[in-house]
């Protein structure tokens, strides 16, 4: 038996919960996980993990082999890593998920730089804005925007974008510009963005004077894809709140205007993020080292 391929293949069925999704992420096949977790069990003498047709469950002993394996792999990556100085010794296959317009207007137009750094990295986006699981899709790391209230996560903030309110000059010129936030209330349009996980409006934010206002008011139009989202404000559809990164272009050109520049929300935050307990290797060490670096002049 390969003790270390031991190692990961059990440190991976525990993380993935799943013999079948802990094969495809090491690219092995699913008998050849099977085997190689009863030849452990086998040589410990211990039953590590129970398994009926519909699920994975840790038993205690797997559980304290799990993090003391998790221990070794980590102190194996960072001996690795301190040899590994040159981005062309750098290797592998990273998995990464982002929201679709943070991927459009943040990630991409970035990794051109990243590619030719680090040319044998090899990368795969999902991109969505529902949050992933990163766990169960055998995701590396996640970028995300908010608070980052998930304790099993381990969140490393890349920066924040402004966020502003906008409609295009043809809407503001029939539906007239307000002079307030409270204005929006009467008459206005309003295109919101709908979160992918609960399906609710995220409300339109103020803040002035430091006195935070939200505006939570029937929306004409609610969209839960960003690009989506994006979309219908420059065709003309209604207000939007949304992120400057996105707006650019827009701005740029006088599609879109900005309104109530008074009373900007304060700038929202964004993470890398990936799951405490998986170990950090080289790969993924450097993206988010990059990204931390480059990704900020993007979002503002």
């Amino acid at each position: 038996m390969d003790r270390f391929l031991a190692l990961k293949v059990f440190t991976r069925v525990v993380e993935a919960n799943s013999f079948t999704r802990a094969a495809d992420s090491l690219n092995m096949p699913n008998a050849t996980i099977s085997k190689t977790i009863q030849q452990l069990e086998s040589h410990l003498g211990a039953r590590l993990l129970q398994r009926t047709t519909r699920r994975i469950t840790v038993t205690p002993e797997g559980q304290e082999y799990y993090e003391k394996a998790l221990s070794v792999l980590r102190d194996l990556d960072e001996i690795d890593a301190s040899f590994k100085t040159a981005p062309a010794t750098i290797k592998g296959h990273l998995r990464i998920a982002i929201g679709g317009s943070t991927a459009r207007d943040v990630l991409v137009p970035l990794l051109a730089d990243f590619m030719s750094r680090y040319p044998d990295i090899r990368l795969d986006l999902a991109v969505a804005d529902r949050p992933a699981d990163l766990i169960g899709g055998n995701l590396d790391c996640a970028i995300r925007g908010g608070p980052m209230d998930d304790s099993t996560l381990i969140a490393r903030k890349i920066g924040a974008s402004p966020l502003i309110t906008c409609a295009t000059p043809g809407y503001l010129k029939r539906y007239g510009v307000p002079a307030s936030p409270d204005e929006l209330k009467n008459g206005h349009r309003l295109v919101s963005y709908l979160s992918p996980a609960s399906g609710r409006a995220f409300p339109f934010r103020f803040l002035r004077n430091g006195v935070v206002t939200e505006i939570k008011t029937e929306h004409h139009l609610g969209i839960n894809e960003s690009n989506a989202h994006i979309a219908a404000a420059e065709a003309g559809l209604g207000i939007v709140q949304t992120f400057t990164y996105s707006l650019r272009h827009a701005l740029a050109s006088g599609t879109l205007v900005e309104i109530l520049s008074p009373w900007r929300p304060a700038p929202y935050p964004f993470h890398v993020v990936y799951a405490h307990n998986r170990h950090l290797p080289s790969r993924l060490r450097v993206f988010i080292e990059w990204l931390r670096e480059g990704a900020n002049k993007f979002l503002i």
